[in-house]
């Protein structure tokens, strides 16, 4: 088991008395290997997980179980090497980059602060990246994604909405991470260039043995990419099991309006 969740509540205040409940009470698992989906309708708490188990929100209340770390309770240096191993690609590819800096000097970023991940060889594999060997591995990393090795050069607004987020997946694989939160990485990508962007993350999913947590409102999607689906509303999972179980035999009325609002051919 690569990841466990359980009971996580995450709550909002107001300033209309009770606290807004975006998370209330929701468990599940990923394996290795596994993509586990959350799809639901906007403001269903989908976002609101990916970003709490990485804790980059305060949680409530709830467990996050991490490789058996518990992700809660780590102090700072603990949870700097979690961060090592679990990235996130964010949906709006032009605001999750930093307009002012290189592509180069985007991807190359984690190399920086973190040392190579383990799978790498000696004699680099406590020691961050500089120079040459550094942008060689950029390079290398942009050809994976399905971008030329001179983009290093380049900056975000020279590059359209898929390239954007090929060069946020970059980020994201380069400490070859065990999990990656796919928050809605396609939504706001045009239709022929969503199944383009699906397609790279399988193919890194089978390269680098990655686990994702994908995150969408669409079905379709959904049902391409993942081996278990949580179907969310309001805050909580209203239906989960493995894709086959979901989309051929809904049990829950919210799981069978999403799957009938998908378009037919």
């Amino acid at each position: 088991m690569l990841l466990s969740v359980r009971n996580l509540q995450v709550h909002f205040p107001s300033r209309g008395g009770g606290p807004i409940r975006a998370v209330d009470g929701v468990s599940f698992d990923v394996n290795d290997g596994e993509t586990f989906g959350l799809v639901g309708e906007s403001g269903s708490g989908k976002s609101t997980i990916g970003r709490a188990i990485l804790r980059l929100i305060p949680v409530t209340s709830g467990e996050i179980l991490f490789n058996d770390h518990n992700v809660l309770a780590a102090k700072r240096a603990q949870m700097r090497g979690l961060r090592r191993q679990m990235q996130i690609v964010f949906q709006d590819p032009a605001g999750s980059l930093n307009p002012r800096m290189r592509i180069g000097e985007i991807v190359g970023e984690p190399l920086l602060v973190h040392p190579r991940p383990p799978q790498s060889p000696p004699p680099q594999s406590q020691s961050p990246l500089r120079g040459q060997a550094l942008l060689k591995e950029v390079e290398s990393l942009l050809d994976r994604c399905g971008l030329p090795p001179h983009s290093a050069r380049r900056y975000p607004h020279e590059f359209s909405g898929g390239q954007r987020q090929r060069i946020a997946i970059a980020r994201a694989i380069a400490l070859r991470p065990k999990l990656v939160v796919c928050d809605e990485p396609t939504s706001a990508l045009d239709v022929s260039i969503q199944s383009q962007i699906l397609n790279l993350l399988k193919d890194l999913q089978h390269d680098f043995s990655m686990s994702y947590l994908f995150i969408s409102h669409d079905m379709a999607v959904i049902e391409h990419m993942c081996d278990c689906i949580a179907v969310m509303k309001d805050g909580r999972i209203v239906e989960q099991g493995e894709r086959e179980r979901i989309i051929g035999a809904p049990q829950h009325t919210y799981t069978q309006q999403l799957l009938s609002a998908v378009p037919s051919a």
